[in-house]
């Protein structure tokens, strides 16, 4: 315990030792926040990148509760971590302004020199590198706090269960805030500036509070300078004597030394606001994909990042900024060039039933890209979609003229068909998005949920967008999953990418009246589009490699598929790189 002579006098009320606490607690989950909404862009928002983030906090934490403690035996002054949460609060501050270029350049070295596990080594040095300081700075907050609130050894157990309890209230709260509040209104980028600003404010007022401290001990003489109350003392005393005249200048030397102490000590906070204010000027913008021009919108929601491209032809959605394509509209009203073209057959194949007359429901509807191209191809069918994020919602009626009569429910896709019992001659199930697969709308008990709510010869249409080429590849696992539960399965590749489109059906004669449907189409286009559709068409040959809601590994099997295409993708410049080195990858770029 520190002495209460030497303690500064904000430090004698617990209460604002109890308050740095409650505010660490609620920054170091706010930030763990932040930094998946960060991250997500780049790597997913899969469990992995969860899983990661997580253990490298844990890491920094476990790491700043020792030193934290060590540091408080050692040296119990307050200053040193008042001192460090300025730090920490800079540093997070800093984020918004240099994390993500941090994460570009991590993940344009390691993808030349990884060849396995790219997403778990580029996601970690990324974490390392942006969060594991200042998180280990606020690790040592409680420790050095617990030294400074305890008084004896009869009331430790109640301090340190005080705190305890304000660090977890603070992180309850800090996990809540941004999740549904800061992020959703303001952004991540803002999230991490109101954070890192209560930091800096806490150690804002210590610092205020030993100055005035500091001012109050000493007063003031007769020419201004502060004096020591000691000092006051000595010079009472000796007044009327003929060494007055000398205690009255060792007071007045005690005093400009005490002015120059508080100088001294506002200078850490005042050159932390100097630099947090440099950084909300630097860090404001909410722009993941800094190398775009021209974006119609850039935003985030609860869920995802969120980022619309427009040109001339089309209007592209995409929830990430390194894989893709999510959605898009057609300005020219003509195929997309992409699955959803093949997945136009599904329609076609439901027996005893016109295109125009089956009622369909999309489970991940997006911008509702397939229902707008139905609608176009087929006339006024009755369609539904399903998506859990509202926001992608709101820009389909904006940027993606998604029809008025179309419904969409804001629901999780599975969950939705448990709470309602009708049926559907189609459904499309398009809810995985690159490594991020619901594992819960990938198992045998989902597919059989699925199956439940099909009409009579009703066809489920799959889009699986990882085509991995070896065995054991997350597409194989969702095929047998699929046989498993359908009696007839059928693959397409789509040309030109790494998507498959799968069609399931209990009817034995889906592929006779895909046929038939096929000769009845009156538009060229359309027509010309199914007919290679049916050239693709293969029947799948079921394993048994099935997934369950107890055991659906689908992220790590995605993982995979992401290191086969990322090597196929940068293996012509990682051969020039061994060659010729980051001189050699300049000239061919």
């Amino acid at each position: 315990m520190m002495s209460m002579i030497n303690t500064p006098k904000i430090l004698k009320n617990k209460f604002f030792l109890y308050l740095t606490e409650f505010f660490a607690g609620m920054s170091v989950m706010a930030v763990e926040l932040g930094a998946s909404r960060l991250l997500a862009p780049y790597f997913s928002s899969s469990q992995i990148v969860w899983t990661i983030i997580i253990g490298t906090i844990m890491i920094a934490m476990a790491l700043g509760n020792i030193y934290g403690g060590r540091s408080a035996d050692k040296d119990p002054d307050p200053g040193k971590l008042y001192t460090r949460m300025l730090v920490a609060g800079v540093w997070i501050a800093a984020i918004p302004a240099v994390g993500k270029y941090i994460v570009v350049g991590i993940s344009a070295l390691l993808i030349f020199s990884v060849s396995s596990n790219f997403l778990i080594a580029a996601a970690f040095a990324a974490c390392m590198v942006i969060f594991v300081f200042p998180l280990f700075l606020l690790g040592t907050v409680t420790p050095s706090l617990a030294k400074y609130s305890v008084g004896n050894l009869e009331e430790s157990g109640k301090v340190v269960g005080t705190l305890g309890a304000f660090n977890t209230i603070g992180s309850i709260i800090g996990t809540f805030v941004p999740t549904f509040v800061t992020i959703p209104s303001v952004g991540t980028s803002v999230t991490f500036l109101i954070f890192a600003g209560i930091l800096l404010a806490l150690a804002f007022a210590y610092f205020i509070s030993v100055a005035r401290s500091r001012s109050e001990r000493g007063g003031t003489d007769r020419g201004g300078g502060a004096v020591t109350e000691a000092a006051k003392q000595d010079k009472d005393r000796v007044s009327c004597t003929q060494n007055g005249g000398a205690a009255g200048d060792r007071a007045e030397v005690e005093g400009g030394n005490a002015g120059k102490k508080n100088r001294h000590g506002m200078a850490k906070p005042v050159t932390a606001l100097l630099c947090y204010l440099v950084c909300c000027v630097l860090g404001y913008s909410d722009s993941f994909a800094f190398w775009e021009d021209n974006l119609a919108y850039e935003g985030e929601s609860v869920y995802n990042y969120l980022q619309v491209k427009e040109n001339d032809r089309s209007v592209i959605l995409s929830t990430n900024v390194l894989f893709g394509v999510q959605s898009i509209y057609m300005k020219e009203q003509g195929l997309t060039g992409m699955y959803y073209d093949y997945a136009m057959a599904a329609p076609l194949m439901v027996e005893g039933k016109d295109p125009e007359d089956c009622r369909v429901l999309i489970l991940g509807m997006g911008t509702g890209t397939y229902a707008t191209q139905c609608r176009k191809y087929f006339g006024d069918m009755e369609i539904a979609g399903v998506e859990i994020d509202e926001e992608i919602t709101a820009l389909s009626r904006e940027f993606f003229h998604l029809p008025e009569d179309v419904p969409v429910v804001t629901y999780d896709g599975r969950a939705f068909l448990n709470a309602v019992d009708e049926k559907y001659d189609v459904i499309m199930v398009d809810a995985y998005q690159d490594i991020t697969i619901p594992f819960q709308m990938s198992s045998v008990e989902f597919f059989y949920l699925v199956k439940a709510h099909l009409a009579e010869n009703g066809v489920m249409v799959v889009n699986m967008n990882m085509r991995g080429s070896g065995e054991g590849s997350i597409n194989q696992y969702l095929a047998d999953t699929i046989s498993f539960v359908f009696g007839e399965v059928y693959t397409a590749e789509v040309a030109g990418s790494t998507n498959r489109e799968l069609f399931a059906s209990d009817n034995k004669n889906m592929l006779d009246w895909f046929e038939s449907g096929r000769q009845d189409l009156e538009d060229e286009e359309l027509y010309a589009m199914m007919e290679r559709t049916q050239g693709s068409l293969m029947p799948y040959e079921s394993g048994d490699t099935i997934l369950t809601d107890d055991k659906a590994p689908v992220e790590l099997l995605g993982m995979r598929v992401i290191d086969e295409l990322i090597g196929d993708e940068v293996a012509y410049y990682k051969k020039i790189y061994e060659e010729k080195g980051v001189a050699g990858l300049l000239e061919a770029f």
